[in-house]
């Protein structure tokens, strides 16, 4: 009897009040999966964000034992030490890896962080973090000729800018961007060889940044009727058509389906410029304070006097500046623990601009992790259950803002993300219990009949 093979679908911040509560929506095609599957919510680790969820996903390492904590990591504990993660920044093995030893054909596209690409027992295309086209993005090199001859043009592995205030544009590269992904799925999935494929599709995680004002009717910038209400209904409709096509070159009958998002998305209320918190609360001092909105990187900082800085993104990472271990530090090893504690009563106390209280959550890494790996932020800081990102300029004159300093920006990543698994000749039990991120490695490799 031939093994199943195993396909997985990933949409990057698919989130369950899109995918399961639009019913008059037309998605046919995950809707056919969902009848005969298992469904439900996917917890995503903390931090909820692309880097390193995807990564925590498929090698069932939570981001401590990676040492990966966002997409820029300290590389030391120096004050700009910070680089990009990419490819090299995971070193546990994925799944397609462990199924590669065991002489099983791998086929993986866009999963992040996968540029540079790495060999496999067969084929791997970069993920978003690919430069361009021009770049080595393909696992073997032949791959990228082969690829230009399927697609209608160049490979597009990210929208250039998706934080523009030009909607028309920013659609069009949408679409451009998944006719074209879906293009290559549909050439690599007809190789005869592969037992496992797995996809990435980051188009939705761009379409939601860009358009859930226009979506969401509690989003304090939505209006009635607005000319871009429907972008998000229209472009997941076409996503789903284009999931038809690609499923229907396959047989269903043999093959395990899963689709699968790496975090949610939910409206953005505003940001929290978590650097002017600090200073105002003393623990991060400026020889001079900027005239204009100014990168934490060109501060004017004095760090003698330095207890405490942070990292802007969907979420916050605050660093102690800590004797012994950073250059000019002011925490004694001793008193680390009572600042942290402090710190975190204080981030905890901040309030909406209403006077309203937060719903904010305070990690420390070594509390949430199995293993703290790399250099580690010492809290990590979700504002408002992430309705509120975190912003690391400096120059607002204030703590809360409705500017984002990496531009327009409408939505942050929730917690909640999605599966749905569709087992070749099995019924499944409709809408379950949420399963953990975590949890996907062995459920893949299980499903490709191989024990962990």
């Amino acid at each position: 009897m031939k093994a199943h093979r195993l396909l997985v679908l990933g949409i990057d911040c698919g989130t369950p009040q899109i995918i399961f509560d639009r019913p008059e929506w037309k998605m046919p095609t995950l809707r056919g999966l969902m009848s005969r599957g298992t469904y439900g919510i996917l917890k995503s680790v903390v931090p909820a964000i692309t880097v390193p969820a995807w990564a925590c996903m498929v090698t069932g390492k939570d981001p401590g034992e990676l040492g990966v904590y966002g997409f820029r990591n300290r590389t030391d504990h120096t004050y700009t030490g910070l680089e990009l993660a990419t490819s090299r920044s995971i070193r546990e093995p994925a799944v397609w890896d462990k199924l590669g030893s065991f002489g099983k054909k791998v086929v993986t596209v866009a999963v992040p962080p996968s540029f540079p690409p790495k060999p496999v027992n067969g084929v791997q295309v970069g993920c978003f973090l690919t430069p361009s086209a021009h770049s080595e993005y393909t696992y073997p090199s032949s791959l990228k000729t082969e690829i230009a001859r399927a697609c209608s043009g160049e490979y597009l592995p990210d929208c250039p800018n998706f934080r523009v205030e030009n909607k028309d544009q920013l659609i069009r590269q949408l679409y451009d961007m998944t006719e074209r992904r879906f293009q290559m799925l549909e050439h690599l999935i007809e190789r005869p060889d592969w037992d496992f494929f797995m996809s990435c599709e980051i188009a939705t995680d761009r379409l939601h940044h860009g358009f859930w004002k226009y979506f969401d009717t509690r989003h304090r910038d939505y209006i009635v009727g607005n000319a871009y209400e429907h972008v998000i209904r229209d472009y997941y409709e076409s996503y789903d058509s284009m999931l038809g096509r690609l499923l229907a070159r396959i047989d269903e009958g043999s093959t395990h389906i899963y689709v699968v998002s790496d975090h949610g998305a939910k409206r953005m209320d505003g940001g929290l410029a978590i650097n002017e918190w600090l200073i105002k609360e003393g623990y991060l001092r400026l020889r001079s304070y900027p005239a204009t909105p100014t990168p934490f990187a060109k501060l004017d900082i004095d760090w003698s006097r330095t207890k405490a800085w942070g990292e802007g993104g969907y979420y916050a990472r605050v660093f102690l500046n800590v004797c012994g271990r950073e250059p000019e530090g002011t925490i004694a090893v001793g008193e680390v623990e009572s600042v942290l504690e402090e710190l975190s009563r204080k981030l905890r106390a901040i309030s909406r601009p209403t006077g309203e209280a937060m719903a904010t959550a305070v990690y420390r890494p070594v509390d949430i992790y199995r293993e703290v790996r790399n250099v580690a932020p010492d809290l990590m800081v979700y504002f408002d259950d992430l309705h509120w990102r975190a912003v690391g300029t400096v120059g607002y004159g204030a703590i809360h803002t409705f500017e984002n300093d990496t531009g327009p920006d409408d939505a942050n990543h929730a917690q909640d993300g999605i599966y749905i698994e569709a087992l070749a000749g099995e019924q499944g039990r409709g809408y379950a219990e949420p399963w953990q991120l975590l949890s996907m490695a062995d459920r893949f490799l299980a499903a490709a009949g191989v024990k962990r």
